[in-house]
């Protein structure tokens, strides 16, 4: 389909749909004998869950998931069908809606089986469960120790028709880092627990342990089913097993800004709040209207870089809510010019992952804070 050209505006985070749909195709190739698990969590990392959930799925994705069950439901209610998983429960969630709507739900304990249990009894047809598995991570999941009794009260609402265990998976600790020994350890902790449900009578449509990493680097984990997170979205899951072409991903995210303000300004002026940054020398100052307010980390004061005609410019003092300075030295530029944050790079802009660094995080927190006062911009939808 024709694209239209991008309108000026604050600031617009462009989403490139076709690198996404390519990502995916990529990470298939990575496990062909796997179903792929397209993850749409935290509004699509930050993406947009709607739009990237239908281009995984047309790209071959045959599942999709989500942390919490109010984001899958609202999938649900957006029209999208087929196989959604939903993690990440409380006492009191809406059990009954997610088995009424159709969603594979997670078990990590006792009490989760006991409310999706009444809640299938209420909705008058069994749930789909996934037990979950803490195999080392030692976030969600039931442990080794406590495993026999979630599998024994399970089989026994399957046998009493309340629920159907579909699945039986968990989740790495350490995939990022090549060579971790916990990888290890929690592949043959999982098969030990698999290895006791299905004993018990247990005969899941999928067990499942990748995560993105994992995908990209560890055969051995991938099972039936892979999950596949952030690097769905051409984003490297750390640089330690490489950068996003070298990986065959394409970032899909670019975000940019229109400068709002170029002025002159004299040696020794200060710039931003607290005064960090002083001009050295009469120089030119562009104010990129964005700020942490839209998720730009303020962590990146000083040190986030930005691409302003053709050059690669810091952050100049503080980050503030809504606004940022960089030092243009000198640089001829108008108000309205283009200020790219962040990109594939083709253009020679800065990457997510430059971002992580001025910031000392992770790529994953760049892309999926950056707040809904900064509107998406799809490109290579579905006409």
């Amino acid at each position: 389909m024709s694209q239209t050209p991008p309108q000026p505006s604050r600031v617009r985070a462009e989403i490139d749909l076709d690198a996404l749909r390519a990502n995916v195709r990529a990470l298939r190739a990575r496990a062909p004998r796997s179903a792929l698990m397209a993850v749409v969590k935290s509004d699509g990392y930050g993406h947009g869950a709607l739009p990237c959930a239908r281009a995984a799925i047309e790209a071959g994705a045959e599942w999709l998931g989500t942390a919490t069950p109010q984001e899958a439901l609202a999938l649900r209610a957006a029209g999208v069908g087929g196989r959604i998983m939903c993690w990440l429960w409380t006492p009191g969630d809406p059990w009954r809606e997610a088995v009424e709507a159709d969603l594979d739900v997670s078990v990590s304990g006792m009490w989760a089986l006991a409310e999706v249990t009444a809640a299938a009894r209420e909705a008058g047809r069994p749930a789909r469960v996934h037990l979950k598995a803490d195999t080392g991570l030692g976030r969600n999941g039931c442990l080794p120790a406590d495993w026999p009794e979630l599998v024994s009260a399970a089989l026994a609402g399957e046998a009493a028709g309340d629920l159907r265990v579909v699945g039986l998976w968990s989740h790495l600790a350490c995939a990022d880092e090549p060579g971790h020994a916990s990888v290890a350890d929690q592949l043959a902790t999982f098969r030990r627990m698999v290895a006791h449900a299905e004993g018990e009578g247990v005969r899941p449509e999928v067990r499942h342990l990748a995560n993105s990493p994992a995908v990209l680097t560890l055969p051995d984990t991938h099972f039936d089913l892979v999950r596949t997170g952030i690097a769905m979205y051409g984003v490297s899951p750390a640089p330690e097993l490489g950068t996003a072409a070298e990986l065959g991903l394409r970032p899909v995210m670019t975000l940019s800004a229109s400068l709002a303000l170029v002025k002159r300004a004299p040696a020794g002026h200060g710039v931003s709040y607290g005064h960090r940054y002083v001009t050295g020398r009469e120089t030119v100052l562009g104010l990129v209207p964005v700020g942490y307010g839209d998720g730009v980390p303020r962590h990146a004061s000083g040190r986030g870089p930005v691409l302003v005609g053709g050059e690669w410019r810091r952050v100049a003092g503080r980050i503030a809510m809504d606004q940022f300075v960089v030092d243009l030295d000198g640089q001829k530029v108008q108000e309205g010019a283009e200020a790219v944050l962040f990109g594939p790079g083709d253009r020679g802009e800065p990457t997510v992952q430059d971002w992580a660094e001025a910031a000392d995080t992770i790529a994953y927190e760049i892309v999926t804070r950056i707040g809904s006062r900064v509107p998406r911009v799809y490109r290579g939808a579905s006409a």
